[in-house]
């Protein structure tokens, strides 16, 4: 392997943050565990978590085809991950106080329902893909990246996700009361955005 145990953690520590961030699956899946228990969240949290697997792995191999034609593409890329932290992270704090709002996609009954609802959210988006290469080369050398390395990444964009999501539904009691809370809501915001742009931050230094 070429990457380092503090580069996973580090990484690792992005996703968390990521996944604190309020958006459509963080509210399918309180939603579905409100209204049928964890037993209706977790098939929408596997479905999600195909895709925080796939989208990983095809930045690695896009990201390191284009070096292979350019080679400041990775230094490039490298100040877009700082950019996009950073910027996502300014703009939950600007927008900290706003509400969220439910996706009917994500709230068919049933557990095949459920699965392909969250596995259709994660890869209809296509942002997803252009994030993780933005994102990847601020925290891995691309270029030099082993199969055991793509393993570790994809491991743990499938762990930090797929934890947080089964968390979420089991401890649903406790985050309706905070979605229902629009000073608590704006306090996650606040510090998620904080965060985020610690990490961009971090990036940027290392």
């Amino acid at each position: 392997m070429t990457i380092t145990g503090f580069q996973l953690l580090l990484y690792s520590g992005a996703l968390l943050v990521l996944f604190l961030t309020p958006g459509p699956v963080w509210v399918g899946l309180l939603a579905r565990a409100m209204s049928g228990g964890f037993h209706a969240a977790w098939p929408l949290a596997l479905g999600v978590v195909v895709g925080d697997v796939l989208w990983p792995l095809i930045a690695i191999l896009g990201v390191a085809w284009i070096v292979d034609q350019v080679s400041w593409f990775m230094d490039a890329l490298r100040w877009v991950a700082v950019v996009m932290f950073v910027a996502m992270g300014v703009l939950l704090i600007k927008n900290a106080d706003k509400q969220l709002s439910e996706n009917a996609r994500l709230m068919r009954p049933g557990m095949l329902a459920g699965f392909v609802a969250g596995l259709a959210v994660i890869l209809a988006n296509p942002k997803a893909v252009l994030f993780y290469m933005g994102m990847l080369p601020g925290f891995f050398d691309l270029t030099r990246v082993t199969a055991l390395d793509i393993l570790a990444i994809c491991v743990m964009s499938f762990i930090v996700p797929l934890v947080g999501n089964l968390c979420l539904a089991l401890s649903v009691d406790r985050v309706r009361g905070l979605l229902k809370s629009p000073k608590s809501l704006e306090r996650l915001n606040l510090i998620s955005g904080g965060l985020l742009i610690l990490v961009g931050v971090v990036i940027g230094l290392g």
